[in-house]
């Protein structure tokens, strides 16, 4: 039986309403996530590998050890490091999910051309403050040094948790470059901020892990720093780093998504870690705000292109969603750390959403090729990128090996191989469970119990969810399944042969549980159509299709006399129906005719109901869409 610490997770708050459990105790066994993990670390891992040393990013290192003509020599944009120390979090946790002796020789081999690189008093950076290069912390704005110290951090962190007595010597390098940021911009050093958010998240878990605060006060001076224009005005504005508005003051997340979710994580981490109630209010109002208006139904954040950034209020265009995949990973670290405070199952129902949404939609099937950004609405058949050239970042119409910002496979990576810590939580009194996977739990209480369950489903594919209990105990303790806010008819749980109906939210059962007592949760997985709030322009007259968790696209490989899905049309008076595992909704089509000028007077060109019948339509999952070559897609799809 698995004991309480160490607890081999991502997150480690010192408070908050639950406990995360880590990959010691949760163990993912079979199903959707079983099959994501096991090509991620068969196939991702490599292939990460393989396109690093093919690019030189790890090179970089060597360079900067004396090995080479740096910065001659040095390949990269100016936060490729970063991706390295990415690629060290995503094989600390896999080595801590499986113990591959292989990957572990692999670790430790990348681990020492990384130290080789660091500087005597602590600085590791293989871009600046070298000869020949721009000094140390000259460019706040775009050098991402902090950045990059913060990702060290955290794949130091994914160390100490998996294996904290490794002596390979990663959270040395870690302790030393955290030593020389405090040093550097501590209250008497450069009064600067990073144009990335990131560090301040990477120092207060480093503090949890080391135990030692002087990084947490580090972490909470970056965060009250932030928003009183202490970084150079770019075109896009301030806000583009969050630099605009201090973070107790700000309403909504907005500018760089990616930079908006770390930055909001950081700072629940450093409200929970110091008890500040404000910051924690605050945060929350902004998640609050910007779920309710600048999400997309997939999970996904960020609809302009041009700054990879919120839009405003209701602006969430399909045809032109960003919908970064890394935006995606940080709603979820944002999300998991609002749940680990305060227990809400609406944080839950997010992560739920993004991961199987944006997160899983991203690699491929083979897991080599990957979307930097998730659109809703592909209007042209895409072009197969060149599997031997990097791609720009958001120019690759499919899935592309790797790219010239390739910060979403490494992202991906360390997410899935850590997947098993966003599962389920215990408090005092039991378990909670907000993910459903085929799995085992295990957590042994502070009072010395030990708990054990095991769930069996094919969720999301299907809404039964098994628990079975594999403990005995003389005492009652509680047991907590979360509803998810889209089951709002037609959920039951089954308790000794009686079943009751239950709603969005959480059920909880409190008894004295018996080894081979089961429970079983029915979530409705009838194929739905979702519409938009009135106030999306962009989506007004459209439908969206959803069967549990999953959002469904319409691809145009489905429908062979079909050049374009754009011609289709939905009937909504005919429910989607599941039909030998595929959802169908009827459709007709409609040929528009061109003219010389794209506005008419006298209403409509075609009434409602006309266009050619079709057959029922077979939907796509939409994590699955461009698996089968170029295609036009959609996911809202318009009813006249």
């Amino acid at each position: 039986m698995i004991g309480t610490a160490p607890t081999a997770v991502p997150v480690l708050a010192a408070r908050g309403r639950l406990r995360p459990l880590g990959l010691g105790e949760v163990r993912i066994t079979g199903g959707f996530w079983a099959e994501r993990q096991s090509v991620n670390a068969a196939a991702t891992l490599g292939h990460i590998q393989h396109w690093l040393e093919r690019e030189g990013w790890i090179r970089n290192f060597d360079l900067a050890a004396g090995q080479g003509d740096l910065p001659g020599e040095r390949r990269g944009r100016e936060f490729s490091d970063s991706e390295v120390y990415k690629f060290l979090e995503a094989m600390a946790w896999e080595i801590g999910r499986t113990d591959d002796a292989g990957l572990e020789s692999r670790f430790r081999a990348v681990v020492r051309r990384v130290a080789d690189a660091q500087e005597p008093d602590g600085y590791l950076n293989t871009k600046f403050g070298r000869p020949g290069q721009e000094p140390r912390w000259s460019d706040l704005e775009w050098g991402h040094e902090l950045y990059c110290i913060g990702h060290l951090l955290q794949a130091a962190v994914a160390r100490a948790r998996t294996r904290p007595d490794a002596d390979d010597g990663l959270l040395a390098v870690a302790r030393r470059a955290a030593d020389n940021v405090c040093a550097t911009f501590g209250p008497d050093g450069i009064d600067g901020v990073c144009g990335h958010p990131e560090i301040e998240t990477a120092l207060a878990e480093f503090a949890r892990v080391t135990g030692d605060d002087r990084y947490l006060a580090q972490a909470a001076l970056f965060v009250d720093r932030r928003g009183h224009g202490r970084l150079r005005d770019v075109e896009w504005g301030r806000e583009y780093f969050q630099d605009d508005i201090p973070v107790r003051e700000a309403t909504v997340l907005r500018g760089h998504a990616v930079r908006a979710n770390y930055l909001s994580a950081g700072a629940v981490d450093i409200a929970v870690d110091t008890d500040d109630a404000g910051l924690l209010a605050a945060v929350r109002r902004q998640w609050r705000n910007t779920v309710a208006r600048r999400t997309y139904v997939t999970g996904g954040q960020g609809s302009r292109h041009q700054d990879e950034a919120f839009g405003d209020d209701w602006v969430l265009p399909p045809d032109r969603a960003y919908s970064e995949t890394c935006a995606g990973i940080g709603s979820v670290m944002l999300a998991w750390r609002l749940l680990l405070a305060h227990g809400d199952p609406g944080y839950a129902d997010l992560i739920e959403r993004t991961l199987f949404n944006v997160v899983s939609t991203s690699p491929s099937a083979d897991g080599r090729s990957f979307f930097y950004t998730n659109t809703l609405h592909r209007r042209e058949l895409g072009t197969v990128p060149d599997a031997d050239r990097a791609s720009l970042r958001a120019a690759a119409s499919l899935r592309a090996p790797w790219f010239e910002v390739s910060c979403c496979p490494t992202n991906v990576a360390r997410t899935m191989a850590s997947l098993a810590a966003y599962v389920a939580t215990a408090d005092d009194d039991g378990l909670q469970l907000h993910q459903y996977l085929t799995g085992t739990v295990e957590h042994r209480l502070a009072d010395g119990r030990d708990l054990c369950v095991t769930v069996a489903t094919d969720y999301p594919h299907d809404g039964h969810v098994r628990v079975r209990v594999d403990s005995d105990d003389d005492r009652p303790w509680s047991l907590s399944l979360r509803v998810p806010g889209w089951a709002v008819e037609g959920a039951t749980l089954t308790v000794d042969g009686t079943t009751r109906p239950v709603g969005p939210g959480v059920v909880t059962e409190r008894r004295t549980w018996r080894r081979g007592d089961e429970v079983v949760l029915f979530l409705p997985m009838a194929p739905r159509f979702t519409y938009p709030d009135a106030r999306i322009d962009a989506v007004r007259g459209c439908v969206a299709v959803e069967r549990g968790p999953l959002v469904l696209a319409l691809e145009s490989v489905d429908v062979p006399d079909v050049e374009t899905v754009d011609e289709l049309r939905v009937d909504t008076g005919q429910p989607p129906r599941l039909v030998d595992g595929r959802v169908l909704v009827r459709c007709r089509r409609v040929r528009p005719q061109d003219h010389d000028w794209p506005y008419r007077t006298g209403g409509a060109e075609s009434a409602p109901g006309a266009g050619e019948e079709l057959d029922e339509v077979a939907m796509v999952e939409y994590h699955a869409w461009a698996n089968r070559g170029p295609s036009t897609m959609r996911v809202w799809l318009p009813t006249t």
